[in-house]
């Protein structure tokens, strides 16, 4: 990705389409040399002395265009009076930049696809391994440890058809010239508008788009960078919200990211497991949400034809989406290729709770066996309450089934109190929607991308 946004490759990216505007010329008849041709080819990849001598052009004539269009031709002399012919700077620099958002779409893609494919691998894994959960934060029903991984798979496939979507309406400013009315290469074929078009067509198709949009300014409609940074951002939100829940469960302790044999977590407290890699997931998503902010107002202020105000945000806010979505997305390979489950620690939490959740079932038993349900809620409601204070009062730890197993009132049903507090028994259908979900909806949506999931772990230095 950093090779895909750099100085280097953008460069390289405006001399290929030079090249190509010229052999799509030369093809409808203009008079451009094959010698031309083969200098520009000889000299697609810019060197050292390329660069200088861009720099000193650009601080000469304050055009980054136009300074690489004098470096070009100095290496390929026999096509410096035809290169950039018709064009406007725009040519080279918005189907570069449509290009360039094209590929990094091909790059992010794949990497999502994988994340997805090793979550869905843990969800069935852990499809039966019921846990806590949780409403407002507070202990609610139980789920499992599966169907919450599904939770972030979903959301997760959400952004893989944004993106996909994104990725497919992605066409080619093409050959449009100044203002997008093609009035230069009118003129340049004499009035000949089947040319023209041709021109357009056979530009579009080396570049390797099928599609170029049939009307633009000076520019292709910033509207397309919005689609693009909303996608983009929208997953920055996905990403934080899946880091936010391994956080919590990390401070319960119930499940951690990897936590390497000499990792520090503090360099005060020793004892520390910080969830660091997750938390750098929380900051870059914060970061990536917000960036769609720039693209809007930036679509929003462009005047008329087009206004200069649009070219150094672009610069920053698009490099800086993708290069953030590339970097969480390996983080978060990294996180899901290598988590930790506490069941101990899950089961205990469970049994916290459970004597209160399990309170109905009791209720509903006691009534089966000729009890009365007023009486029996009655009982429940001030065992519950004496439990409960012990819990909050005293530290101590939740013992209404005790409670229960030594009232009178529940003898009929103390035989009956082990089944009725089995955690798989209140944990509904989750094992079963992780299933059904893991091997229709995700085997579905990640049928594209088979042959193209990364293998192993993505490895952090940082």
């Amino acid at each position: 990705m950093s090779s895909l946004f750099s100085s280097a490759n953008r460069f390289g990216t405006w001399r290929q389409l030079w090249l190509w505007l010229a052999q799509a010329e030369k093809q409808l008849g203009l008079p451009i040399s094959d010698n031309a041709i083969e200098q520009m080819q000889a000299h697609l990849e810019l060197t050292e002395e390329d660069f200088r001598v861009a720099e000193i052009e650009e601080k000469r004539r304050r055009h980054d265009v136009m300074a690489h269009v004098h470096a070009f031709g100095q290496v390929a002399p026999a096509a410096a009076g035809i290169i950039h012919w018709g064009a406007t700077s725009c040519y080279c620099t918005d189907n570069a930049d449509l290009i360039f958002l094209r590929r990094g779409l091909d790059l992010l893609l794949p990497k999502l696809a994988t994340v997805i494919h090793k979550l869905s691998q843990f969800a069935l894994a852990h499809r039966s391994l019921s846990c806590l959960g949780y409403t407002h934060y507070q202990p609610a029903q139980l789920t499992t440890v599966g169907k919450r991984a599904c939770l972030w798979i979903q959301d997760l496939l959400f952004d893989l058809r944004n993106l996909t979507r994104a990725h497919s309406d992605i066409s080619f400013r093409g050959v449009k010239g100044t203002t997008g009315t093609q009035a230069s290469f009118l003129q340049i074929f004499a009035g000949d508008h089947s040319k023209v078009e041709e021109l357009d067509r056979l530009v579009t198709q080396l570049a390797g788009f099928d599609y170029a949009y049939p009307i633009t300014s000076q520019t292709y409609s910033r509207k397309v960078d919005v689609d693009v940074l909303n996608a983009l951002s929208s997953f920055g939100t996905t990403a934080q919200r899946i880091a936010g829940d391994i956080r919590h469960l990390a401070a319960t302790k119930e499940l951690e990211e990897p936590f390497e044999k000499e990792q520090i977590g503090s360099s005060a407290m020793a004892y520390k497991r910080n969830p660091m890699r997750s938390e750098r997931i929380s900051s870059l998503g914060r970061h990536l949400a917000n960036l769609n902010k720039n693209a809007a107002d930036t679509y929003a202020a462009q005047w008329f034809e087009r206004t200069l105000d649009d070219s150094a945000i672009r610069r920053i806010t698009i490099p800086e989406a993708y290069l953030t979505a590339d970097i969480i997305l390996a983080t978060l390979d990294n996180v899901v290729s290598g988590f930790v489950v506490y069941p101990a620690v899950i089961s205990r939490r469970i049994n916290q709770e459970l004597p209160f959740m399990a309170t109905e079932n009791i209720i509903m038993r006691i009534v089966a066996k000729g009890g009365s349900r007023q009486d029996a809620h009655e009982r429940i409601r001030v065992l519950s309450h004496e439990a409960s204070a012990a819990v909050k009062l005293e530290g101590r730890d939740n013992d209404l089934i005790e409670r229960i197993s030594k009232d009178e009132f529940f003898k009929p049903i103390w035989g009956d109190l082990d089944e009725l507090l089995k955690p798989e028994t209140f944990v509904g259908r989750a094992p079963e929607q992780v299933e059904q979900f893991v091997n229709k909806e995700v085997k579905e949506a990640l049928k594209p991308w088979q042959g193209k999931l990364a293998k192993g772990t993505v490895e952090l230095t940082v």
